[in-house]
């Protein structure tokens, strides 16, 4: 029997390793919300696939409504984060997930429009506890590092709030006294 050629070697590799990166639990101090797209982010690493890199057709555009009134557009893979493509867009939102979405602040909150805040995936009770401590929460508030594009989000817009709270400061209010 002759041994396995490289190709096949690295497709072994890859198929064990999508397995194991699909299959193993969120470690402590990982990322919550979209973990599953950065499993994904990193299973494509791995693939051979012919199609490496997603088309522009394959991108969900997001429109964000800024504080001052401004629209910044961008596009996002399908499972990143709306934290994810703000990042990754480089888009000029003042302190937009300082805590880079590890649910310790509500920098990244957003206001959603009634029909897309209809079928977004259930909060969390941590989510809750961040949201509580953010200004200008709506009916239809989240947190956008919670949220994770899917195709029937293409072309929403979301609105982020006049004001921010950074639940990681706390505020002594006797020192201005």
């Amino acid at each position: 029997m002759a041994a396995p050629g490289p190709a096949r070697l690295i497709r072994a590799a890859a198929a064990s390793s999508r397995r194991w990166l699909f299959s193993a639990s969120p470690a402590a101090g990982t990322r919550p919300g979209c973990g599953s797209a950065a499993a994904v982010r990193a299973a494509r690493l791995f693939s051979l696939s012919a199609r490496a890199v997603l088309s522009s057709e394959d991108k969900i555009t997001v429109h964000f409504i800024n504080r001052d009134g401004d629209k910044l557009t961008a596009k996002g893979k399908p499972g990143d984060s709306l934290l994810d493509v703000v990042v990754d867009n480089n888009l000029d939102i003042d302190g937009f997930g300082a805590c880079e979405g590890t649910l310790a602040c509500s920098t990244c909150h957003l206001i959603f429009e009634d029909h897309i805040f209809e079928k977004l995936d259930a909060i969390t009770d941590e989510e809750m506890d961040m949201l509580d401590l953010a200004y200008g929460l709506t009916e239809t508030s989240r947190l956008g590092c919670q949220i994770c594009l899917k195709k029937s989000m293409d072309d929403m817009t979301v609105r982020v709030p006049e004001a921010v709270a950074d639940a990681r400061q706390s505020v002594d209010m006797s020192k201005n006294s």
